[in-house]
């Protein structure tokens, strides 16, 4: 369970996180900010490809297990928050989307806790619009991460700072989606 491949890699997305903030920090001598966002930025992309390769290979190796389906998100939000907070610090990403995003994952996870407490964590399992933002995040974060011109054509950063609010919207819709499906179950077990 700790230790089957899918696994593996959805662990390898928390380990991540102290490389890729790690990166901003290299000196100069060693690698100038164009190679430091170069290389943070392909750490995030193989890094959050993980994320559908762990959930393929759990189903196509049949080790799916209740473990694996609760670090993964996990590890999704943990990689997100800390890259969004990485994006604060460099004045790539508003604070605003931090707290937007961050903020959420709290009040989500802290949702599902209860709801798994009172019986009901089915009204709040994975939801497509909970993907959605996911998918969001893991597009956005990449752009604002590399923070240049992209195949000399694309602006990464005006794109990111677009995707990011879009990634924010989505953020919120399914912050009100999860509380909209909980409510129902809130309101039967405090009477």
């Amino acid at each position: 369970m700790f230790l089957t491949l899918p696994t593996l890699m959805t662990w390898t997305r928390i380990f991540a996180i102290p490389l890729i903030v790690g990166v901003f920090y290299l000196p100069e001598s060693v690698a100038n900010p164009a190679e430091k966002n170069l290389v943070a930025t392909l750490m995030f992309v193989v890094f959050a490809f993980t994320d559908w390769l762990d959930g393929y290979l759990a189903r196509k190796l049949n080790q799916t297990s209740s473990f694996g389906a609760f670090l993964d998100p996990v590890a999704d939000k943990f990689l997100v928050c800390a890259c969004v907070l990485v994006l604060v610090h460099l004045q790539r990403a508003d604070v605003f989307v931090a707290l937007i995003i961050i903020g959420r994952e709290i009040a989500i996870s802290a949702l599902r806790e209860w709801m798994a407490q009172i019986g009901a964590s089915k009204s709040v399992s994975v939801h497509f619009i909970g993907k959605l933002k996911t998918t969001a995040q893991m597009v956005a974060i990449p752009f604002l991460l590399f923070d240049g011109q992209l195949f000399g054509v694309v602006d990464t950063h005006a794109w990111g700072v677009v995707l990011i609010w879009v990634s924010a919207g989505f953020t919120v819709a399914s912050m009100a989606y999860y509380l909209q499906k909980a409510l129902p179950e809130i309101r039967s077990k405090t009477k």
